[in-house]
């Protein structure tokens, strides 16, 4: 059976500020970038289909000589200029369109350049109101893990150091999945979900054994480490393992969550062994961040 062997850190060569540097700039890097891509875009994120509205299309290309053919005659075949195709398994493409495109027209222009497989609408006022049910979601999500966590704990500092590394968890691969152009839609949003699970299960883990247990801080934090990286490494090599297998067989939606929950807990294991290690040892210690 393999081990995985977790090096004890010396924390103690390291003062507060020193282990608090690097998740922070983590952060304000990434939310600068949401906030540019809000500035820009009128949008924190790269909203998909379900969230703005549109059509999209599945066209069966068999007989184009290249990708790069494909695409150029399914830009020349359709009136209206896409918002975005991609190539998916078998010389599928989708293709992608505003809410102001005519489907019948896209449908009937479809059929002349390649194989219809299918066609999907949804309205701008529909796409609207999933966006708000699943934003609220979200917030409802992290609005009672918080008070879990306060109520768990009953103590300011412990509480807010795993609130703030959850919000750190869900703000960095946002941040991420704009810079590599992964959209925002139902499904990415049910990973953001999970990374709210993960984050709370690694930081509570830590903090039990630190604030609930007798013995040295630095022991309590490397029992926790034993197993919470563990568990964090071994999902995301699973992880890892279901984004490669998603992008061979061409399935989006499978490698796009891979991918944030992959970003998701590399920021996870920062956080909370930089990020919280730091304030539970000024809370214990009583020190000011020196």
């Amino acid at each position: 059976m393999v081990s995985l062997a977790v090096p004890e850190i010396e924390y103690d060569e390291y003062n507060n500020r020193q282990l608090l540097v690097v998740p922070l700039v983590v952060l304000t890097i990434a939310l600068c970038i949401i906030g540019g891509w809000y500035i820009i875009t009128g949008s924190p994120a790269n909203l998909g289909l379900e969230f703005t509205g549109g059509t999209e299309i599945r066209i069966g290309m068999d007989d184009a000589d290249s990708a790069a053919a494909a695409r150029d005659q399914i830009r020349a075949g359709f009136d209206a200029d896409p918002d975005s195709i991609r190539e998916v398994a078998g010389n599928v493409y989708v293709i992608s369109f505003g809410p102001s495109a005519d489907t019948s027209t896209l449908e009937a222009q479809a059929g002349e350049i390649g194989e219809l497989r299918a066609i999907e609408q949804v309205s701008a006022s529909f796409g609207a109101g999933i966006q708000t049910t699943a934003l609220g979601g979200v917030a409802i999500a992290f609005l009672g893990m918080s008070v879990l966590v306060f109520v768990l704990f009953r103590t300011l500092v412990p509480s807010l150091a795993v609130v703030s590394s959850a919000f750190s968890d869900i703000v960095v691969p946002v941040a991420v999945m704009n810079l590599i152009g992964i959209e925002m839609t139902l499904g990415t949003v049910a990973a953001l979900l999970m990374l709210i699970g993960y984050s709370v299960d690694s930081d509570i883990l830590l903090n039990n054994a630190v604030l609930r247990r007798t013995g040295d801080f630095y022991e309590s934090v490397h029992g926790a480490m034993r197993t919470g990286v563990t568990m964090t490494l071994t999902s995301m090599s699973a992880m890892i393992v279901m984004t490669i297998t998603a992008a061979f067989f061409g399935i989006d939606l499978l490698r796009d969550i891979g991918i944030i929950l992959v970003v998701g807990l590399c920021t996870d294991l920062m956080n909370t062994y930089l990020l919280n290690v730091s304030l539970l040892r000024w809370y214990k210690y009583k020190r000011v961040v020196k």
